[in-house]
Parts: structure tokens; sequence; C-alpha cells
């Protein structure tokens, strides 16, 4: 059986919207973090700006992951 028959459309379909809904969720989480670093920022505290970053890289790395599984899902 080839790898990429061994998922029926409706499944794929399902694994698909679940990523797209974890994906959201990351992207939102990401704007928020980059309000409130802007934010903490602009009011003086810059000892934020580095957790920050490091934050937005992992959600980052973990949309990627979710990129690359998705192509092979196929």
């Amino acid at each position: 059986m080839n790898d990429q028959s061994r998922f029926g459309r409706s499944q794929r379909t399902t694994m698909v919207n679940g990523i797209l809904v974890l994906v959201i969720c990351t992207v939102i989480f990401q704007l928020w973090l980059l309000t409130a670093t802007m934010e903490a920022y602009l009011g003086g505290d810059s000892t934020t700006a580095i957790p920050a970053t490091l934050a937005s890289a992992a959600c980052l790395a973990i949309n990627l992951g979710l990129l690359r599984w998705l192509y092979r899902l196929g």
C-alpha cells in the first residue's frame, strides 16, 4: 500500500482542518505577543524583547513543522 493512499480524502480533510486551526491559534498568539512586547518596549521595559523573540521563533518552528507534515501528508 502506497504511503499517500493510507488516508482517505475525508481523513486528510479533517487533518488539514486541524492543522489550520493550530496555525491560526499560533498566529493569533504571535500577534498578541508582538503587541504586548511593543507596548512593554515603548513603556521602557526592554527586557521582554529577547524572550518574546524566542517565543515567536518557537511559534515559527511549530508552523514550519506543521507545513512540512502537511506536505508529507500529500
